[in-house]
């Protein structure tokens, strides 16, 4: 292929959850923290090299195959509630302005979430489409690359060319993903013709139930990644689960299929629509209480740890990382060897830091954040371990990516009947990596009870040293028991949980 194709390439991304308590400010979008801040022009590339990140493989590939990139801009921010209509018009401006200064484009690119909503559009990634089409035109190709819960909508893919999606929760393929985006752009370039079709599954499922690597979404994703394979002509299908804390029009899991014939791609999309809605009662919705869990745990008799998620205060999900529930239950259970990680908890955090290793201080640890019938933990707290919160991931998920968490600290609760500790840190992240322990000195393996914040992606680096993993539903700003929601946006019809699901 002849070098003088050229690409743009850039990436907004917000995982919304309508039902969290705090926005995302444009603050939130400029700084970095497990993922880099906004990063604009040709620094992408340096600042991208080797991440697991979509517009990573994206590039990689494009290089690979010695494509001219014009690099836009790439930004993230922690899940949160709605973003800033401030920030959205700021970011969006910043890249349809790059994006017109351009010269002799031949495609676009761009990695997105699929699940953001702002303060004044319910669809912010169909708006960014919008505009970016208004740019280019009709007939430019615009691959897009999408989480695995996005809540795929009507304009998204009325805008882009042809869409891929994450096949793994943890998601492991994220670079993938983006390669796999070039790869189409590659076929438009040598001339395929694409027409695509989508169909909606008729109930909401949570993000607990959506782990690749259980049933019924192990074998889903099978069958979408087989379609390529099976087929004579070029077929390709993706499944997004969807975001349910999202109340919108659209919320929900989708799925998606390209090719050259659109009886053949309608084939596809009504055999794997058939398929999941076949697993419906698969989707297990099934949560431990704090007390159950923690019981259950204490019982344990191997030489590993047992896991705790904390799934609804998964920050990687818009909840703030601040709930206690868990926590109190380990203590009023009096656990042995337990180790919590991580609490959003800035000024405990740098009074942590004020006191120093090895001294006592009495703080009221976490619910900061003002969450409804959530209370702090009032106890003295010894300083076992001071961090500054500047490590390298070294999970499968996140590998060789800098964290730059802010001042950690690691407390031990003073209490003479349980031996509980407790990650504290400046910054929201999601407890998905084992690095998270270990830059305070704390070796996961060595303990009995592991408690992380997060509802899936932890399995990827916590599940391999595990004697057990148990889920848990414990108070906090991701509610995994859709049912229990008020939602008022959604299409009519869909059910809030798969039928005959386990509870």
């Amino acid at each position: 292929m002849s070098n003088s194709i050229n690409i743009a390439v850039g990436g907004f991304q917000h995982e919304t959850n309508t039902f969290a308590p705090h926005k995302a400010p444009l603050s939130e979008f400029l700084k970095a923290d497990g993922w880099p801040g906004l990063t604009e022009g040709a620094e992408l590339f340096e600042v991208m090299n080797g991440l697991n990140i979509p517009i990573a493989g994206f590039i990689e590939a494009a290089q690979h195959n010695q494509i001219e990139l014009h690099p836009i801009l790439w930004c993230s921010a922690e899940p949160s509630s709605y973003v800033a209509e401030e920030a959205f018009e700021a970011i969006a401006d910043k890249f349809c302005a790059s994006l017109r200064a351009a010269q002799n484009l031949d495609g676009v690119y761009l990695d997105l979430h699929g699940a953001m909503v702002t303060e004044h559009f319910e669809d912010g990634e169909g708006e960014l489409l919008r505009r970016v089409r208004a740019i280019v035109g009709s007939d430019m190709p615009v691959m897009v690359s999408l989480d695995l819960h996005a809540n795929v909508t009507e304009e998204m893919v009325a805008h882009a060319t042809a869409i891929t999606v994450f096949r793994t929760y943890p998601h492991l393929d994220m670079a993938e993903t983006g390669a796999r985006a070039y790869q189409l752009m590659d076929a438009a370039f040598k001339g395929a013709k694409l027409v695509g079709g989508m169909r909606k599954v008729p109930f909401l499922f949570p993000l607990t139930a959506q782990c690749t690597d259980l049933e019924p979404c192990r074998s889903i994703y099978q069958a979408v990644s087989q379609v390529e394979q099976n087929t004579t002509s070029r077929l390709y299908a993706e499944f997004a689960c969807g975001f349910p804390p999202a109340d919108i029009l659209e919320c929900g899991a989708t799925i998606l299929a390209y090719g050259s014939n659109q009886l053949e791609v309608d084939s596809i999309l009504d055999d794997l629509l058939a398929q999941v809605i076949e697993a419906e009662s698969l989707f297990d919705i099934n949560l431990l209480t704090p007390d159950q869990a923690v019981q259950q745990a204490m019982k344990n008799t191997v030489n590993k740890p047992v896991v705790l998620a904390d799934a609804q205060d998964n920050s990687g999900a818009g909840a703030t990382s601040d709930t206690t529930g868990l926590l109190e239950a380990l203590i009023r259970n009096q656990a042995q060897s337990a180790v919590l990680g991580l609490m959003h908890d800035p000024e405990v955090a740098r009074l942590a830091h004020q006191t120093g290793a090895g001294n006592e201080f009495q703080a009221s640890l976490g619910a900061k954040s003002g969450l409804a019938g959530v209370l702090p933990i009032n106890s003295r707290f010894k300083v076992d371990a001071l961090a500054d919160g500047n490590f390298q991931f070294t999970g499968g998920m996140y590998k060789d990516s800098p964290a730059e968490l802010g001042p950690m600290a690691l407390l031990r609760v003073v209490d003479d009947n349980s031996d509980v500790r407790v990650i504290v840190g400046s910054e929201r992240m999601q407890c998905l990596d084992l690095a998270i322990f270990r830059h305070l000195g704390v070796e996961p393996t060595e303990q009995k009870i592991l408690v992380v914040k997060s509802s899936v992606h932890f399995r990827a680096d916590f599940d391999p040293i595990a004697a057990q993993t148990l889920v848990v539903a414990a108070p906090g700003a991701h509610p995994c028991e859709l049912a229990k929601l008020s939602y008022k946006n959604l299409r009519s019809g869909i059910r809030l949980e798969p039928m005959g699901a386990e509870h």
